[in-house]
């Protein structure tokens, strides 16, 4: 359980905890396909996509590639398993125009604003992301949460990404807080929670990708069952 009395700071993550990665995306790749007149079905792409890119985030997560790799292999990967016959220039138009147009669609989870102006009146709020510098910060402008955080902090800023401790070390230097009185917010159990709660840290898992539950820390199903627990 988690005792709420002791928090000060609250970290959240990004993508799939405030800001709906999959509809974003989904969004993005609807405007890209209708800007280079793709005679394949958005939904079968995004069917392979999704579960390719998430491998990939891993991969590129735990240092096993770049960020250029990541960008080129879940497309690449993805047109192979549909086997549509692509080109690298195909696959660098698509990625450069994904990255570009991204942070452009401002979908969020369900009572995401209501959520942050609720604990934003009783808490200090951070970000801490695994996801790109130059696209995170747009993210939070044009979606319009970025004034409810007092830092943000991403992996590309300090080198290492969650859960490497270091991160969220860095994280709680510039909020100058102590674990104790820190609580971390997100969608990931490894990277989010575990990482966070072997720093001493507490934690709530944002359990976006219904998966199984467990008894790491407490799990929650709605963003909206913060207001009922903090």
């Amino acid at each position: 359980m988690i005792n709420s009395h002791k928090v000060q700071h609250i970290f959240f993550d990004l993508d799939h905890t405030l800001w709906d990665f999959e509809k974003n995306s989904g969004a993005t790749f609807k405007s890209i396909f209708e800007e280079l007149n793709f005679d394949f079905s958005l939904e079968v792409f995004l069917d392979f996509y999704n579960p390719i890119n998430h491998y990939y985030w891993k991969q590129y997560r735990e240092n096993m590639i770049s960020e250029i790799e990541l960008r080129y292999l879940r497309l690449e990967k993805t047109f192979e398993a549909m086997k549509v016959p692509t080109s690298t220039a195909r696959i660098d138009r698509i990625s450069e125009l994904y990255i570009q147009q991204l942070s452009t669609h401002t979908h969020l989870f369900k009572d995401t604003i209501s959520v942050l102006e609720y604990l934003n009146s009783k808490y200090t709020l951070h970000i801490v992301t695994n996801g790109f510098e130059h696209v995170q910060q747009r993210k939070l402008e044009n979606s319009g949460i970025a004034r409810f955080f007092k830092t943000v902090l991403t992996a590309e800023k300090i080198g290492v990404k969650k859960p490497h401790p270091t991160i969220f070390l860095s994280a709680m230097k510039t909020a100058e807080v102590h674990p104790e009185h820190a609580m971390m917010i997100g969608d990931s159990l490894e990277a989010d929670i575990q990482g966070a709660l072997k720093l001493g840290m507490q934690a709530i898992h944002f359990n976006s990708h219904k998966e199984a539950y467990h008894e790491e820390c407490l799990v929650i199903d709605r963003l909206s069952d913060l207001t009922n627990l903090l």
